[in-house]
């Protein structure tokens, strides 16, 4: 039995270092640059009063709208889906030689990504297959489930707290640039500046955004008002009604817009 075990997990270790799949998970890294591109963009546009849902399932919705819409969402889907089984089999398979702290921290970060595509799949299908939803609504939905159960509201203050730590954790990546060890950087000075700065940027700005759901959640949870949880998009509009929020929510849409370039660049200069 044991033999048989090892044996298909060592299938399942050669599909996942397969061609075919390197090559689609490249792909869900770029489509996932588009979607935060486009999520920068409206983010701005919020800023100055025009309207337009600033979070991944609005960039999903333009994304159904464009000219062959429905092939666009369709290969969005695949290619997330190929991303998140690849993230998956880090977690299960790779950091083996890592010391066992360092490699737990691996291993769930990979699997924490492998949900975050997995999710992104799933609303690629949703939009694909007309099931589309608000995505601010499906969160305020959600929220308002979760604390109707029992010990609920504890439970999204814990969802609230690891969102704005996983929030915290983008910007210190960021500034100190960790990303570059995910990387084989081009071999022109010029080229490892400008990847280097779009990561800076980018995850900073993603950094602030999560951190931004978080206290959102946390907020309306205490509040007792979990309709107001309306994950990234009630975030940024959040942000938009503070003091300077303007110039704050334009600078957190030119990062998000930064992380897009750089996760599509990241496409070609991931070490995979």
């Amino acid at each position: 039995m044991k033999k048989e075990l090892k044996d298909a997990a060592n299938t399942v270790e050669e599909a996942s270092n397969s061609r075919a799949l390197v090559v689609a998970a490249r792909a869900g890294f770029a489509v996932s640059g588009l979607l935060h591109l486009m999520t920068g963009f409206v983010a701005i546009r919020l800023a100055f009063g025009t309207a337009g849902q600033a979070d991944q399932g609005g960039a999903v919705a333009q994304l159904a709208g464009q000219p062959g819409g429905l092939v666009l969402l369709w290969t969005g889907f695949a290619a997330c889906v190929a991303l998140a089984l690849w993230q998956t089999s880090n977690a299960v398979f790779d950091y083996g030689q890592l010391e066992a702290r360092k490699q737990v921290g691996k291993k769930l970060s990979a699997g924490g990504k492998a949900v975050v595509f997995a999710v992104l799949a799933l609303t690629f299908a949703a939009s694909a297959t007309g099931n589309s939803r608000n995505s601010g609504k499906s969160t305020s939905d959600f929220t308002v489930s979760i604390m109707k159960a029992p010990g609920g509201s504890f439970l999204l203050i814990v969802i609230g707290v690891a969102i704005a730590v996983v929030g915290v954790v983008f910007v210190v990546l960021g500034v100190k640039a960790s990303f570059k060890k995910d990387l084989r950087l081009p071999s022109s000075g010029t080229g490892r500046t400008i990847v280097t700065g779009l990561g800076v940027a980018g995850y900073v700005a993603e950094g602030i955004a999560l951190f931004l759901v978080g206290l959102l959640f946390i907020i309306a949870t205490v509040s007792a008002r979990p309709q107001e949880s309306t994950g990234l998009d009630g975030g940024l509009t959040a942000l938009r009604e503070q003091p300077y929020g303007l110039y704050m929510l334009t600078a957190v849409g030119a990062g998000l817009i930064c992380y897009g370039l750089y996760l599509m660049a990241k496409a070609k200069y991931a070490r995979m």
